[in-house]
């Protein structure tokens, strides 16, 4: 009998920084377990400890310096391995992509900086599945393989226990499934080695077993480090010994014949994808408000001379990227630990909002704006580097300037605009709101000014009539006063693209555990919201507006349909009061479309899914797309859609909006009948979604550009009367040449050298070519694209250098990594 090749025993303690417990107790167990790691170190000269997360070694060098300092010195022997080159184990579904550029920008720094060296093994062993874009964002990050548990063996085959593992752009990296468990027993692990050789092929090639006590930490025990020794001479065991991850898939790389596999690592508790709205929702809002901030304090660096803020930023990312961490971004920790994730997020959008104000309010004040008695100049600023048409809502001051109509103009003595009366955030103190289309230009303002006028102005509660038709030449809806959803929903001229016979806010009966352990589905549906009221609330030359009132059970849902000038979107503004437990609540939208295809927007990317009514984790948009079109449905912080195709010429959208399993509920643990727990998604949240229908598919509606401008909207601010060098309209970054790239980052570099980074990518899966104007730095410079490809640029300070292209790092790819750690 052929002996099995060699087992590589990797001994790690997994730690939870947070799940049944606060952060706090994660914080002085990574110190516990660590200094046990240390002191294994001094009794087997062989030993070797593996750890990832480099947020752990920062709690530790923050606070106990002498035990860093023996880290230290054990990491450059070898002997203390780091993996993982991120902050955290994050889920790795729900960050947006530029967050999973943070975990491998701050981590690899810190490391180079403190320890002198950088990962290049990825490693997220707990979290519940992979998105697709991984392996181009880990190999331009400098890591080059990746070990993960989950989905295990019974819930996807995959083409080996090792494989290429290669994104859309053709990135690879050599992934690896690791057998049975990360953990360990604190005894002897027979038992653990059997099971995992079980799941193991019988091959002559390297293989790899991770062991030690985790979740909680500790790591490998004295007993653990002798049953190897013991099982090592074994027979029927193959030769095992203590190894690095980075040891383990040099050797396995070696061997020809690797499989490839080019999609995502899914599906692993999907339950996972909806709950803890709340947690969820914040964090989309916290990426997006300090992504629009980095623009804004960029640009106000040098056209204001405002101080640099990439400290402050970066401290506020690491508040994200932290709160990523599995169990906090999932939603299965115990409800104490989200009262830390508020505050802590909370913290980042506080910074976000700040320094932001403070970038824009800098750049309106340079805006030449001559002194007019009973004017009122309002600065409209774009974060998006393409023209913007949007509507802005905007309170006027107390007490009002205006009490009567109001004339609104583009620019200074522009053309008159429309302007509309909306309902007020204040119901006292004569403050009022008006609403405006705004056409704003790339990465830029316009300068809009309002004064006395001759015409009354549309006031909120006064519609001119009381149909329930929404249209305004480029969208056609219709709301069914008896469903209290759309009956109809067209592009002008167009067929309908609605189904029927589909109720909208379906109650879902759902008793699976906090995770949905053991299930793919969640869709047994066991009533719906019933309509009790349907009026419409506005109808003006800005705005039309619906407002339906449903209930089930103890629950409220408001949904507000919005239709604005210009737009190609209907907008539904939701607020649910929800009070069920064990049930979750889907918002579906029922399609008549023949052959369609369901798109998902993830990390810097998307994926086609087929339409099995399984619940799969998507970001800022769903595109369902038949040949001759379709709809997209954009949201601001919702992660969980299913799709039902299994009716011809049909296919239904399901956004799981709410779920309400008991917190940290880990089947196959049972609740007692008259036990007392906390339900999650309790009480009232927020959130917008738009519905934007299309013809041709979701490329030629521009349905990236449309999801980015909801969850990055338009700031409208009131200014004053000054000189200044700064024109009523101004343009700071524009990309023309194609319509398929997105510039999502615009930063100061790391390095401190004055350097400008910006980082963009393709959209569309089509090579592109474009010219990228940076006016506010004097610079000009062309670029393409490959599909798929996310593209990361450093601009010298020094306007002779050219700018170049870096790795998500910031570095050159062909260079080895700056270390300045002693």
């Amino acid at each position: 009998m052929t002996k099995r090749g060699p087992l590589h025993m990797i001994g790690n303690a997994h730690i939870d920084a947070v799940w049944l417990w606060q952060w706090q107790e994660g914080y002085q167990e990574v110190r516990a377990t660590f200094r046990s790691a240390l002191d294994r170190m001094e009794e087997y000269p062989d030993y070797v400890f593996t750890a990832d997360s480099v947020a752990y070694f920062s709690w530790i060098a923050e606070h106990d310096p002498e035990l860093f300092e023996r880290i230290r010195k054990r990491v450059a022997e070898g002997r203390f391995e780091i993996v993982g080159g991120w902050w955290v184990e994050p889920d790795c579904n729900l960050p947006g992509g530029e967050a999973f550029v943070r975990h491998a920008l701050y981590s690899q720094h810190w490391l180079a900086e403190h320890l002198g060296v950088i990962a290049t093994v990825g490693c997220n062993v707990d979290p519940f599945g992979h998105n697709a874009n991984l392996p181009q964002l880990l190999s331009k990050a400098r890591l080059d393989s990746y070990a993960f548990l989950r989905p295990q063996t019974h819930e996807r085959e995959l083409p080996g226990q090792k494989f290429w593992w290669e994104a859309a752009d053709g990135s690879r990296v050599l992934a690896y499934r690791i057998p049975h468990e990360y953990c360990s027993p604190r005894g002897e692990i027979t038992g653990h080695v059997t099971k995992a050789l079980q799941q193991l092929p019988v091959t002559t090639e390297p293989l790899m077993v991770f062991y030690g006590v985790g979740n909680h930490g500790g790591g490998p025990t004295i007993e653990n480090i002798e049953s190897i020794k013991q099982l090592a001479q074994r027979d029927l065991y193959p030769e095992m010994f203590p190894s690095t991850m980075r040891r383990f898939f040099d050797e396995a790389r070696t061997f020809d014949g690797i499989p490839v596999h080019p999609t995502e690592l899914q599906p692993h508790a999907i339950g996972c994808y909806a709950a803890h709205s709340g947690v969820k929702r914040q964090n989309r809002l916290a990426e997006q408000a300090l992504l629009a901030a980095e623009k804004w304090t960029t640009i106000a660096s040098t056209v204001s001379g405002m101080p640099d803020a990439t400290a402050e930023l970066g401290h506020a990312w690491k508040q994200v990227i932290f709160n990523q961490f599995h169990d906090i971004a999932a939603g299965t920790a115990i409800e104490p630990a989200y009262d830390d994730a508020r505050d802590q997020l909370g913290e980042a959008k506080s910074i976000a909002a700040r320094l932001a104000n403070r970038s824009i309010q800098s750049i309106a004040r340079q805006i030449d704006i001559p002194a007019e008695s009973m004017m009122v100049p309002v600065a409209v600023f774009n974060p998006h580097a393409w023209p913007v048409t949007a509507t802005v809502e905007l309170e006027l001051g107390y007490p009002a300037p205006m009490r009567g109509a109001i004339e609104l103009r583009e620019g200074l003595d522009g053309r008159i605009l429309d302007l509309q009366e909306v309902r007020s955030a204040a119901t006292a103190g004569g403050r009022r709101r008006v609403a405006f289309t705004a056409n704003v230009p790339p990465l830029g303002y316009q300068l809009y000014t309002m004064r006395t006028g001759d015409e009354p102005s549309y006031h909120l509660g006064a519609p001119t009539g009381d149909g329930l038709v929404l249209d305004n030449g480029t969208v056609h809806a219709e709301i069914d006063p008896k469903t209290g959803w759309l009956k109809s929903l067209a592009t002008a001229g167009g067929p309908n693209l609605l189904a029927s016979g589909v109720a909208h806010a379906q109650v879902i009966d759902d008793d699976t555990d906090t995770w949905s352990h053991g299930v793919r589905s969640l869709w047994k549906t066991v009533d719906s919201f019933k309509v009790q009221r349907v009026r419409r609330l506005a109808d003006g030359p800005v705005r039309q507006l619906v407002r339906v009132e449903s209930t089930y059970g103890r629950s409220r849902l408001v949904e507000e349909f919005v239709l604005d000038a210009g737009s190609d979107a209907v907008e539904v503004r939701v607020t649910v009061d929800w009070r069920e437990q064990l049930k979750s609540l889907k918002l579906c939208f029922p399609f008549a479309l023949q052959e369609s295809v369901a798109t998902h927007e993830i990390p810097y990317g998307h994926l086609e899914r087929e339409q099995n009514r399984e619940e799969v984790p998507s970001h800022a948009w769903v595109d369902i797309s038949g040949p001759n079109g379709g709809v997209a449905v954009l949201n601001d912080g919702k992660y969980s859609f299913a799709v039902d195709g299994t009716t011809a010429g049909r296919s239904v959208l399901a956004m799981t909006a709410v779920r309400s399993p008991v917190y940290a509920w880990h089947d196959p643990w049972q609740l007692d009948e008259d036990g007392v727990y906390e339900y999650l998604d309790q009480g009232i949240q927020r959130f917008t979604y738009r519905l934007v229908p299309h013809g041709g598919d979701w490329r030629a509606a521009g349905v990236v550009r449309r999801a980015a401008e909801l969850n990055q909207p338009v700031t409208a601010l009131i200014e004053c009367f000054h000189p200044g060098p700064l024109p009523p309209s101004q343009s700071y970054v524009t990309v023309t040449g194609a319509d398929n790239v997105v510039v999502s980052v615009l930063k100061r570099a790391e390095d401190n050298g004055g350097a400008t980074v910006l980082r963009a990518y393709e959209t569309a899966g089509r090579d592109a070519g474009v010219t990228i104007d940076l006016p506010f730095l004097g610079r000009t410079f062309d670029t393409t694209f490959t599909p798929h490809e996310v593209k990361t640029l450093r601009i010298p300070a020094d306007g002779d250098v050219s700018p170049t292209e870096v790795d998500l790092l910031e570095w050159d790819p062909a260079a080895p990594p700056p270390i300045t750690s002693e």
